[in-house]
């Protein structure tokens, strides 16, 4: 019980920190690009010396195939991280988090087109709520141009994260830091072209949030996230996951004054409760598939297998 009370404890840290990482982004003052490149940077620094520290490196488990993987899923992930922020600059934190949560289902939808694997009456339910919370979030109105960019950037990271995860799930055998540690090195090179090193050299104290970006958000944040899953039940770490959007509204609105309307916030629950109820039923069936892999070495959770940015 002492160990799964720290978990818990572990796993709502973490959750909390990724709930702040919208005003860590606007508060760098950099566009989403130079945001995600220098992530990527700092979270590298930070997960290599975690990982150097703690011995992971030996015996790591990568094959060229297993790395592969890592960095296609690493690609999805970063430009995931850049339809997200651009999604906070045209709408608000509050709006592209809710919208960003339908994750599970394009998960859903993704696992039935790729991995030809079965959607029940019962998703498909709440794939139908989900939607009806979707639409009322949204709130478009005829000529709002900027909501609909919003929109459609937030659900562009959705289905990006949900690229990632179907990939990242392929990985078995690797400890979940080397993966991240992989998957934000490729972004490095991925995004240098795109980064404006120019507008980072201007920043001053914009420094500092980008470097916690990197060490608190991507290194701490997953750290404990890793931490917490080996000693929780998959329907606690479900529910605890929803940390994440209720501290990001909640930082919204304190540091920027900015609330979703009374129609939108009729679909906010509508959106959590459907994707609670889905991504419970897909971890207990992933947890009754797991004695058939414990003799393996520890299955691989990156970043895209985690219910946070």
């Amino acid at each position: 019980m002492r160990n799964e009370t720290r978990g818990t404890l572990e796993l709502t840290l973490a959750m909390v920190l990724s709930g702040t990482l919208g005003v860590f982004v606007v508060e760098s003052g950099a566009s989403p690009f130079t945001v995600v490149f220098f992530r990527c940077v700092f979270g590298a620094a930070a997960l290599g010396a975690y990982s150097l520290a703690r011995g992971f490196f030996t015996g790591h488990g990568f094959t060229p195939r297993k790395l592969g993987l890592a960095a296609l899923g690493g690609a999805f992930i970063v430009l995931n991280w850049v339809f997200l922020f651009e999604a906070y600059e045209a709408t608000s934190i509050s709006f592209a988090t809710v919208v960003y949560h339908t994750q599970p289902f394009f998960l859903v939808l993704l696992g039935a087109v790729v991995l030809r694997e079965r959607i029940s009456a019962a998703k498909l339910g709440w794939l139908a709520v989900a939607f009806a919370g979707l639409v009322l979030v949204s709130g478009v109105r005829p000529g709002d141009t900027a909501s609909l960019k919003g929109l459609g950037l937030a659900l562009a990271a959705a289905v990006l994260y949900a690229l990632s995860t179907v990939v990242t799930k392929r990985i078995t055998g690797v400890r979940p830091h080397l993966v991240a540690l992989v998957q934000v090195t490729v972004g490095i090179p991925l995004l240098l072209p795109f980064a404006d090193l120019g507008e980072a050299a201007r920043l001053g104290t914009g420094w500092a949030w980008l470097a916690g970006l990197g060490l608190i958000h991507t290194g701490l944040m997953y750290v404990l996230m890793y931490a917490a899953y080996a000693k929780l039940p998959t329907a606690r770490i479900a529910v605890l996951a929803f940390t994440y959007p209720a501290v990001a509204m909640l930082a919204d609105w304190l540091v920027y004054g900015h609330h979703i309307g009374p129609v939108q916030a009729l679909g906010v629950p509508l959106i959590v409760l459907a994707s609670l109820r889905v991504t419970r039923a897909t971890r207990t069936r992933a947890a009754a598939a797991a004695p058939r892999t414990a003799a393996r070495a520890p299955e691989a959770a990156s970043p895209a297998a985690t219910r946070s940015a």
